[in-house]
């Protein structure tokens, strides 16, 4: 038995939020441009299925992130949906902007993507929160933002000072927290250093004001479910986090959101156990088990600019499973407000429309495909690794 075993009927009631990213994160990792209706076929999808957070589109500039040239239309057209819910409400009625309590949240990793979203915010139509990311690693820092980590903070403290002054929300992200796809960083520090350098980021990010914090192993460098616990632990610890200069409790978890990528499926569902079992109650997840860097090519064309992967084995770095993760938590007793049912339907229909076309056209071309990684829907369970944690 492991001190991260979660006891029976532990966790029976208590309440998690959950965060589908999918229709950000999962489809910028396939290699081809998915169209405006799938997209918005699935956000209304998730959000029948009960999600209150869906991150919804990003920003990034065209030409080097040309997966979603509809960012202003996605959104658009979930505001303004008639499609209706169980209880009658449409979907654009359930939206925040539009008083209800769904939240969209769009990448804006740069100024011009900031400005851009303001933009959309302005004319009625922009997210209610948007998201900003640095890396602990100075190379995969600059490979994301070309900014040094002073650079960054100075802007994404301007942007943040912008966004609170029309009233949205900014995610500031931490990633490579456990490690980097830049071995050098890897090297140069062990996993302890690793993490207290990232201790240090997400205190500076709530410094500058930022919301809320995702905090991101990208590339599955957590293989340990103890040390996702470890990390988890010491964030929501009073002692260590403090009191900010606004009065913030540090250690808040509703400041924390969790985010998983891996190779190994089961690893990251060990993580989200380990997550849940130090305190943490907001999770990010993609259908399928998809997600990750940004594809460096479209329909077999490599993205000028984007020349080089520095992810190995890109198409098997997907996020953490929504279904999956959805079916753990409900095992465990968490609620999470999610339909179960209606969840692993949706999944299986996007499983057919966008990754087994995705898969034919990438064969047709001779390339690699990104699987379905999720248990629940390839195997109707999750796997004993995982179950052992908390069966019983």
């Amino acid at each position: 038995m492991t001190d991260v075993y979660i006891a029976k009927d532990q966790f029976a009631g208590k309440r998690v939020e959950l965060s589908d990213i999918s229709i950000r994160d999962g489809l910028q990792s396939l290699e081809t441009i998915i169209d405006t209706d799938t997209k918005v076929k699935y956000l209304e999808g998730l959000i029948l299925a009960g999600f209150k957070r869906m991150e919804a589109t990003n920003y990034g500039h065209p030409k080097f992130v040309p997966f979603f040239p509809d960012a202003t239309e996605v959104l658009k057209r979930l505001l303004n949906s008639e499609t209706k819910g169980p209880d009658g409400r449409t979907i654009g009625a359930m939206m925040k902007r539009n008083g209800g309590d769904v939240e969209l949240t769009a990448v804006a990793i740069h100024e011009a993507g900031a400005e851009r979203a303001f933009k959309d915010f302005d004319a009625g139509h922009g997210p209610d929160r948007i998201l900003q990311m640095t890396s602990t690693c100075p190379e995969h820092q600059k490979a994301n933002s070309g900014k040094t980590h002073d650079q960054y903070f100075a802007m994404t403290e301007q942007v943040i000072k912008a966004a609170h002054s029309r009233g949205m929300v900014v995610n500031g992200t931490v990633s490579t927290i456990w490690g980097s796809p830049f071995e050098t960083y890897n090297k140069q520090y062990s996993m302890e250093e690793k993490l207290d350098i990232a201790i240090t980021f997400v205190k500076r990010y709530l410094d500058c004001g930022a919301d809320d914090i995702e905090l991101a192993d990208h590339d599955g460098s957590v293989t340990d479910y103890h040390k996702s616990h470890e990390f988890f632990s010491r964030v929501l610890d009073p002692q260590e986090m403090g009191t900010g200069p606004d009065g913030r409790d540090y250690s808040d978890p509703n400041l924390y959101i969790a985010h998983f990528h891996t190779k190994n499926m089961a690893s990251a569902l060990r993580n989200a156990a380990a997550a849940l079992k130090a305190g943490i109650i907001r999770f990010e997840s993609c259908l399928s088990g998809i997600g990750g860097q940004p594809a460096n090519a479209v329909d077999g064309v490599v993205i000028e600019g984007r020349e080089g992967d520095y992810y190995s084995d890109h198409f098997n770095h997907g996020l953490i499973s929504t279904e999956d993760m959805v079916s753990m938590f409900h095992e465990i007793g968490v609620e999470t407000g999610i339909n179960q049912e209606m969840l692993i339907k949706l999944g299986n229909d996007f499983r057919s429309d966008v990754l087994e076309k995705f898969a034919a056209t990438q064969k047709r071309l001779g390339r690699p495909s990104m699987p379905c990684r999720s248990f629940m829907l390839k195997d109707g369970k999750l796997p004993e690794s995982v179950r052992q944690l908390y069966a019983g």
